[in-house]
C-alpha cells in the first residue's frame, strides 16, 4: 500500500511539472510588463539590445518578448529570427492568411493591449502551429509575448 501510494504521488507530482513547464497567458502578460518595465527605465536602444541577445528575462522556451514600431509596423528586436528584423512584415499573412501583425498594429493603436491569434511557427517543435500573442503598446513601439495553444 506504501509503495502504491507514493507512486500515485509521484506520479502526480511529475504530471504536475509536466503540465506547468508550458507558459500560459500569466506568463506571457507578465514578461510583457517586465519589457515594459525595462524599456521605461532603460529606453528602446537598451530594450533592443536585451532582446536581440536573448537575454533571459525575455526568452523563456517558446516563450519571448519582440518589439515593432507602431507606426510602421517594422520589426525592431527579435530573439528567435533575427532575420525579420528591419522588415516591413505587415500585410504578410500566416499559414491561413491572417494578416495578423496589422490586428496587432490596429489593436496596440486603439487600446494599448491585448490579445492576438494566428498561426506560426514553434521554436520548439518547428511545426505550424495557434499561437496567442499579448500586446502592449509602450510609446511608439509595441511588446509581444506569445503563447501557443494547446
Amino acid at each position: 500500500m506504501k509503495h502504491l501510494l507514493t507512486g500515485a504521488l509521484l506520479g502526480l507530482a511529475f504530471a504536475t511539472a509536466a503540465a506547468t513547464t508550458e507558459p500560459g497567458e500569466k506568463e506571457a502578460i507578465a514578461m510583457a510588463e517586465k519589457g515594459a518595465a525595462f524599456l521605461k527605465a532603460h529606453g528602446k536602444e537598451e530594450m533592443i539590445k536585451k532582446i536581440s541577445a536573448a537575454h533571459p528575462d525575455f526568452v523563456q522556451g517558446s516563450l519571448y518578448v519582440d518589439m515593432r514600431d507602431i507606426h510602421t509596423g517594422i520589426v525592431l528586436a527579435h530573439p528567435i529570427n533575427p532575420s525579420i528584423v528591419g522588415k516591413d512584415l505587415v500585410d504578410v499573412p500566416d499559414a491561413s492568411g491572417k494578416k495578423y501583425r496589422r490586428e496587432i498594429i490596429e489593436l496596440a493603436a486603439k487600446k494599448g493591449k491585448g490579445w492576438v491569434d494566428y498561426m506560426y511557427k514553434n521554436p520548439s517543435s518547428g511545426k505550424i502551429e495557434p499561437k496567442t500573442t499579448y500586446i502592449l503598446r509602450v510609446g511608439d513601439v509595441v511588446l509581444e509575448a506569445g503563447i501557443y495553444k494547446k
